[in-house]
């Protein structure tokens, strides 16, 4: 549309509705004129929910944020009769804003193989790596030097996973063995975990709301189980066997479910309690390679908030447990936990796990397989990267195409977003790291540095730094 229209349109009124995150409206519908920005919308918006502090909220119309005017955004969306009523649906946004990382502050070195797996603590001030060296490093952040190193491991660690409350590391290896570590010293808590007959695939902590104990996690593995562990007794407690083919991914829900992806082509959705199968989430035509949950950030940092980053104690269980489900309930904002796979055959499915077995929706558009999917913190999004050398962004409640990042020249391996989900970071096959701008569907900073292929990314969840793991063997700290 000509400026001249979206001029015209800025000089007349219509009737808008607004929508909230879970698709029910707030408030009445009201006249306004098309020539008001965002800024104005989100003034309407605290009126009408009463909030007594200005809450920040971005704005869309058809999944296009409103950036200028309502006329502005209109004129783009030639189907749109101005006539009707326009419904703006809103998000909060967080009420913080992460500065985007820029520059590589330093190259830890000390892996003698590929490093495999890099992940902060939940509350940002630990981090740990994994590699083909067959072991576990733990950094000390300060002063970037190795803080211990965990060996124990007989074969390549493939991944490992902080516990909710940052008080153990648990590792799977090559050789199907499992070790738990404690990152204040660097000791094995329990004896060596060995019943998986394959390598181990995936690792998951039952979340802190759960059990404020943190002893429990469950491990999937190529030999086609899932096995779940407590690494206080050092026994295994349940194990679930319905796949065919090897466990390529495990999540563990706010809602007490456990969700196994693997190369039979299914989705398992386990209660865990009981140990019954309650649902295969069947449609992909390949292996499901990867998959994602919409709580996946509240789950990951527990009790730790940014917004109010004051520590509690860990000794102080029953805060602990009463702070992590206060994060679990407002990430999630009262809407059912969603679950989003990706495969070999292209496609991702979102679904309502608790609900059924029917998919919200299936998603096209990618060109070679999905390796990885990941939810934004505030749920509004899910990204998907691909071996097709692009990442692409939807809508994280209807599963619609927003649009897609171009820019790497090799496979996409992993994804990361910033705590305010305003950001997001990929590491590729191609060596480089590329931050993206969400808002403006854009790269925002290209990073080089590393002499390898990148395998692993993570954004610390306080949002003050990135760290990446290559097959060049070095972790490299990035800070804006």
């Amino acid at each position: 549309m000509r400026s001249s229209d979206t001029n015209s349109l800025a000089d007349k009124t219509g009737i808008v509705q607004f929508i909230a995150p879970d698709g029910s409206a707030t408030g009445p519908s009201f006249d306004v004129s098309f020539g008001i920005d965002a800024s104005h919308l989100e003034r309407i918006l605290n009126s009408f929910l009463s909030n007594e502090d200005l809450v920040p909220y971005s704005f869309y119309i058809q999944n296009e944020e409103i950036r200028g005017t309502i006329a502005a955004t209109l004129s783009s969306k030639p189907e749109i009769s101005p006539e009707t009523t326009i419904k703006i649906d809103y998000h909060p946004q967080s009420q913080y804003v992460v500065r985007p990382v820029s520059r590589c502050q330093g190259s830890l070195t000390g892996h003698q193989e590929s490093v495999l797996g890099v992940a902060f603590s939940p509350d940002g001030t630990g981090l740990a790596s994994c590699s083909g060296d067959k072991t576990l490093r733990l950094w000390d952040l300060t002063t970037q030097t190795p803080f211990k190193t965990c060996e124990g491991h007989k074969n390549w660690v493939l991944c490992l996973s902080w516990s909710p409350d940052g008080q153990k590391i648990v590792t799977g290896d090559l050789n199907g063995c499992i070790f738990v570590w404690n990152p204040a010293n660097g000791q094995s808590i329990c004896k060596q975990l060995k019943l998986h007959s394959k390598w181990i695939t995936s690792l998951c902590w039952e979340p802190l709301h759960l059990n404020v104990e943190s002893e429990r996690f469950a491990s999937g593995s190529k030999d086609c189980s899932v096995r779940i562990w407590n690494c206080r007794t050092g026994s295994c407690e349940q194990t679930f066997t319905a796949h065919t083919k090897g466990i390529t991914c495990i999540k563990w829900g706010g809602e007490g479910l456990l969700y196994s992806a693997s190369q039979d082509t299914s989705v398992k959705v386990w209660n865990v309690s009981t140990g019954v199968l309650v649902y295969s989430l069947d449609g992909h035509g390949h292996w499901v390679n990867t998959m994602a949950l919409s709580t996946e950030y509240a789950l990951r940092v527990g009790s730790f908030s940014f917004e109010s980053p004051c520590r509690i104690d860990p000794s102080y269980r029953d805060q602990l447990k009463q702070k992590s489900l206060e994060n679990y309930k407002r990430v999630s904002l009262g809407r059912e936990e969603r679950l989003v796979s990706g495969s070999d055959d292209f496609t991702l499915f979102l679904w309502i796990p608790k609900n059924g077995n029917k998919p919200i929706a299936r998603m096209v558009g990618h060109q070679q397989l999905v390796n990885m999917v990941c939810f934004s913190p505030n749920q509004q999004f899910i990204a998907s990267a691909s071996f097709d050398r692009s990442i692409r962004i939807w809508n994280g409640l209807t599963g619609a195409f927003i649009c897609v990042l171009r820019g790497h020249v090799s496979c996409v391996y992993q994804i990361c977003w910033s705590p305010d989900s305003r950001l997001l970071l990929s590491g590729s096959k191609d060596s480089t790291l590329k931050l993206w701008d969400i808002s403006k569907h854009q790269l925002r900073l290209n990073l080089p540095g590393h002499a390898d292929e990148v395998f692993s990314v993570d954004w610390s969840p306080d949002g003050s730094k990135v760290a990446s793991g290559s097959k060049d063997r070095t972790v490299k700290i990035w800070h804006h």
